[in-house]
């Protein structure tokens, strides 16, 4: 998909601590009457793309209102179960800045959106040229540990970098605020900063003794 085929108006699916990437990809389990509406009237689009965006509290006020950014995802997995839920699985395409929200008849929330300063998410796989595999890692073993997490090291060892660094960003239980940090990032390598950071900051749970050599 290119630029020129990014629509104006996009379905947006605000789910608090769900992140997608460009060229990440994220399994949904859809049951709300509103989103099943969106789901079928997504795949009736060329485009098949739905917004994931993080909604944020508005301190003071308890009002909910939506983040600038999120990232679009390309409906590339579909499938129903006997009592009429959808599992869906969206692939990363693109991040985009709300320009506004879209009044309508839907019973879900579209937005107008701006997919200007974003052209890299359409573009190869990105590369982190200061990314030392060997140190992540190990302060990534001890982060898992201190989480009670699990996962496949040899399939961590052999990923590519940018597939690591950001299905690492989209899974790890950090909360939506710092999730939202991770989509901002301007490049892999910030966002590779900002994960260490991360991490990083919940294993010294304030006695600054974690530190990444």
């Amino acid at each position: 998909m290119n630029a020129a085929d990014l629509p104006e108006t996009i379905p947006v699916f605000p789910l608090p601590g769900a992140l997608l990437l460009p060229r990440g990809r994220l399994p949904l389990h859809i049951f709300e009457p509103r989103y099943l509406a969106m789901i079928e009237d997504c795949l009736k689009t060329k485009h098949r793309l739905i917004g994931m965006i993080q909604p944020r509290e508005v301190p003071g006020t308890g009002e909910k209102r939506l983040n600038a950014i999120g990232c679009a995802g390309r409906l590339t997995g579909f499938s129903e179960t006997e009592d009429g839920r959808y599992m869906i699985t969206l692939s990363g395409i693109s991040r985009f800045r709300v320009k506004e929200e879209v009044s309508g008849f839907t019973p879900y929330r579209r937005c107008s959106v701006d997919w200007g300063g974003f052209q890299r998410d359409l573009g190869a796989t990105e590369e982190d040229p200061g990314f030392r595999r060997e140190a992540f890692l190990s302060l990534l073993g001890r982060y898992f540990a201190s989480q009670n997490l699990s996962t496949d090291w040899s399939s961590l060892k052999e990923a590519e970098t940018e597939l690591l660094i950001n299905s690492l960003s989209m899974l790890c239980p950090f909360t939506p605020e710092d999730k939202q940090a991770l989509l901002e990032a301007p490049s892999l390598s910030t966002r590779r900063e900002t994960l260490v950071t991360l991490i990083e900051f919940a294993l010294r749970g304030g006695s600054g003794e974690e530190v990444m050599q």
